[in-house]
């Protein structure tokens, strides 16, 4: 006799489904009097074993020694700079380990209320260096390594950014892990661990971008912890079958299984022993290698599973424009909410609550809608696993989740084929058909539903709000589906929130009521954004302030403390020379990495944004171009009253997306031309610095004078870079656009250069440039000329970037035409502020010492306080 395997069985669910606890979160047993048993073996030979925190220099340096011996099988004659990295970055994350053990196992005896974050990017930057500054021990790891023969600012320049994300959306996410931490919130992160993140960005000899996978695990990752025993099947394709008893429960099966495998990277608080967690997924085949399709030599379907599944996460942000590239997007989204229910519903199982209180212990954020399939996933979970009404379990769903909207631009907001999710998830193509019928349509017993009570008669309204938008195909609004699956909806800037509530969800406001639609300012964390990436800023306005640094890195008001030293000469002075410090910072880095010289006596004036229309780098290039036309044109005694300047881009472009990319090429070849030029190159220069990230970022925003925000009104919802570059005294040139907006209020608009159309005007303006065009040459013969010159192949590639003129030509969506000219008058208000250098460091001070509120710490209280009803529990 042997076991038999039931083919029958295979590809359909087990029920219930495995949620058994993983080899983490287990809390001692106690006995009848309530005493804690230890549960084997000698407790003080346990006890005595138990490793501490490294804290002094001789413990650290064995530390460091005993990983270069054990976890790198190294020698010291054999270690190098990435060893050394490595060894101290292992020794670092020990420190992380013992801190994120006690915090798991405190928050499990609390056993009280948790948030989890979901956002598809995590834009963490480089970690060792974050990881001393938290643990408040990088002076004590500088003299560890300095002792055995290393720098540490060099081993820190070893690590690779983590290929997380790409732009704000990821960085947003990352500042609330962190401040999360810091305030002792319970909060958890879940996202992907892309294996090639978005792509590395180079440039050709013509100046086009072009997109490598970007290998940053080819060294391994010693911040991450691979969780073998955390792992959840998830499914594609497949068959749902449905129960015919009125329940709208189903059975789901068939189909791809593939395996979702944990790795937690620890995010340490500052100044507390909380250290929170990032749980991202990595896919992998459930059955990886076909013996039986090998052994018949067809080698590529044995290995077909594997690399299907595998490619979920290889990438971020696959090119959609193809069908595969769609589906694997969709994919992607489904496997990363999935796994992550699952993990959120395992942890909360074991408390032992009934699944009618989830919402009393768990909270859940959306980051944007890339992670909105969790609402029919929860609802399938709650039906067919758990057995819930239907009714219930929509009570359950609307009040555990939380949404975040990032755009007002409609076609930003995510829309899916329904023939793609009948496909891919038949089942939760299901049940959003029955959400919608429930909500928007009329019931077999003719019983309106509630949106119909409200607006009888409003059928166009009904349209207007349906999860289905008619067409060919039919698609699903993500964002609709979040309005109403959600317990409250907010924006992220206070502009951003009302046009949220005025245009694009204006039906669901009228319906809901204006209470489940609120604003949370988006912010920073001052701790990588000033004292990480500006040391010298950090220790000015601490020895200044005459406060520990911990005080006014975990309370950013106080930095109005500034406010009573403008008028100080000596500070003054010591401003402008970290300020100086800092240019030739970015001055030195584009030397070595580009081979190019930089005036550091220049203003520097700065863009670094992902690439795309309405951030109008566009505008910001032309700019440039109608700069040095001008210059050209000038005598040379003309000339030397000019304020020299130096432009930088940094900045991707999606694959797919041809004017941007066309963007960048323009803005490559400009640079050649001008920085070229005998007759403008001491006055003008331009810099594109390629495969933009957070490292580089960390060396361009202390470095700014002006940075430019300069968005067409309206389309920009918050922005965070722009809270950076005022942190670290930069001014800001902008429009009345996205947080924008609040930055001035708070710093003062004379402390800030703003131009271009408001947002009342911009339908306006742009149903005249459909109906009643007017020729740029009359609107604006400045431009005009610009975009001539650009034709005529001054820069070369003639012909090449006529796509890139037309949008500007014909149709013009972004108002470049209308907002030029003034844009123009912005930059000589600059030039003529920075000639006053004494007022501009008073500017300079005054912004720093404003920007208390832009603070993520601040963001992540609103969150926890309005939204999530969570509290800061402290790890003794």
């Amino acid at each position: 006799m042997t076991s038999v395997l039931d083919i029958t069985a295979i590809g359909k669910p087990k029920r219930p489904n495995r949620r058994a606890r993983s080899l983490t979160g287990y809390l001692p047993e106690k006995d009848e009097l309530g005493k804690e048993k230890w549960p084997r073996g000698d407790e003080q030979v346990w006890k005595d074993g138990y490793r501490h925190l490294d804290t002094n220099v001789r413990s650290i340096t064995r530390s460091f020694v005993n990983h270069v011996q054990t976890s790198l099988a190294r020698q010291v004659y054999s270690l190098d700079d990435l060893g050394a990295y490595q060894a101290t970055a292992l020794s670092a994350r020990d420190n992380l380990l013992v801190n994120w053990n006690d915090t798991q196992v405190h928050l499990n005896r609390k056993a009280g209320k948790r948030a989890y974050y979901l956002s598809l990017e995590f834009l963490m930057g480089r970690a060792l260096d974050n990881a001393l500054l938290n643990l408040g021990l990088k002076d004590q790891f500088k003299e560890g390594v300095d002792k055995l023969g290393f720098n540490l600012e060099d081993l820190l320049a070893q690590e690779r950014d983590a290929g997380l994300g790409n732009g704000g959306l990821g960085r947003l996410a990352a500042c609330y892990l962190d401040s999360s931490a810091s305030q002792e919130l319970p909060v958890w992160g879940y996202g992907l661990r892309y294996k090639y993140g978005i792509f590395q960005q180079l440039i050709s000899p013509d100046g086009e971008q072009l997109e490598a996978p970007d290998p940053w695990l080819e060294n391994s990752n010693p911040w991450e912890l691979p969780r073998m025993d955390v792992t959840y099947e998830i499914r594609f394709y497949g068959v749902s079958e449905r129960y015919q008893d009125g329940s709208r429960r189903a059975v789901w099966h068939s189909g791809q299984e593939v395996l979702a495998v944990a790795y937690d990277v620890m995010i340490p608080g500052y100044e507390t022993r909380n250290t929170n967690n990032l749980r991202l997924w990595e896919s992998k085949p459930k059955r990886g290698f076909d013996l039986n399709s090998f052994n018949a030599g067809n080698y590529e379907r044995a290995v077909e599973s594997s690399n299907s599944a595998a490619a979920i996460t290889s990438v971020l942000y696959p090119n959609d424009q193809t069908t595969f590239g769609k589906e694997l997007r969709l994919k992607q989204q489904y496997f990363w909410t999935a796994a992550s229910l699952a993990d959120i519903l395992r942890r909360f199982k074991n408390l032992n609550k009934p699944i009618t209180e989830l919402p009393e212990y768990v909270a859940i954020q959306l980051n944007d809608t890339h992670p909105t399939l969790a609402i029919p996933e929860l609802m399938r979970i709650l039906l067919d696993e758990e057995d819930v009404p239907w009714d219930t379990a929509w009570k359950i769903v609307t009040e555990t989740f939380f949404f975040t909207n990032h755009t007002v631009l409609p076609e930003a907001l995510e829309k899916w084929p329904v023939p793609l999710l009948e496909h891919l998830l038949p089942r939760h193509m299901q049940i959003i058909f029955d959400i919608d019928y429930c909500s928007f349509s009329w019931s077999s017993l003719k019983i309106p539903t509630a949106v119909e009570q409200e607006f009888p008669g409003d059928r166009d309204r009904l349209t207007r709000m349906s999860l289905i938008e008619e067409g060919v195909p039919q698609n699903v609004r993500m964002a609709h589906l979040a309005c109403i699956g959600f317990g409250k909806v907010n924006g992220v800037a206070e502009l951003h929130s009302e046009l949220v509530r005025t245009t694009i969800l204006r039906d669901f406001v009228d319906y809901y009521g204006i209470s489940k639609f609120g604003n949370v300012t988006n912010g920073i964390t001052p701790r990588r954004w000033l004292d990480q990436c500006n040391p010298g800023l950090s220790e000015l306005i601490t020895r200044t302030l005459g406060l520990p640094k911990s005080a006014w890195l975990k309370d950013l008001t106080k930095l109005t403390g500034l406010l009573n030293h403008v008028e100080d000469n000596v500070f003054q002075e010591e401003w402008a020379a970290v300020k100086q410090a800092n240019k030739e910072r970015l001055a030195h880095h584009v030397q070595t990495t580009l081979g190019l010289r930089v005036n550091t006596h220049a203003m520097f004036d700065v863009q670094i944004k992902r690439l795309h229309e309405y951030k109008r780098q566009t505008l910001n290039i032309l700019g440039v171009v109608h700069r040095y036309l001008t210059l050209k044109a000038m005598s040379p005694d003309e000339r030397k009253k000019v304020i020299p300047r130096n432009v930088f881009f940094a900045g991707k472009a999606a694959p797919g997306y041809y004017i941007a990319k066309l963007t960048i090429r323009l803005i490559v070849n400009v640079a050649r031309i001008i920085n070229a030029d005998p007759d403008t190159r001491d006055y003008l220069n331009l810099f594109f610095l390629p495969d933009y990230s957070v490292t580089l970022a960390e060396v361009l925003i202390p470095a700014s004078d002006i940075s430019q925000h300069i968005s067409t009104a309206g389309t920009e919802a918050s922005g965070t870079s722009n809270m950076k570059f005022c942190l670290n005294g930069g001014l800001l040139l902008g429009t009345v656009d996205g947080a924008n907006i609040e930055i001035a209020e708070e710093v003062g608009s004379s402390n800030v250069f703003f131009f271009g159309n408001l947002t009342p005007a911009v339908e306006d303006l742009r149903h005249q440039h459909v109906y009643h065009p007017v020729p740029v040459e009359e609107k604006s013969p400045a431009l005009a000329h610009v975009l001539n010159q650009i034709s005529s192949g001054l820069f070369g590639d003639e012909g090449v970037y006529e796509p890139l003129l037309n949008t500007i030509r014909q149709g013009d969506y972004y108002l470049l035409t209308e907002d030029f000219d003034s844009y123009i008058e912005a930059l000589c208000m600059v030039d003529e502020a920075y000639n006053d250098r004494t007022e501009w460091i008073k500017k300079s001070i005054r912004t720093t010492a404003n920007m208390g509120k832009f603070s993520s710490d601040r963001a992540i209280q609103d969150y926890a306080q309005e939204y999530w009803n969570i509290e800061s529990t402290k790890v003794e």
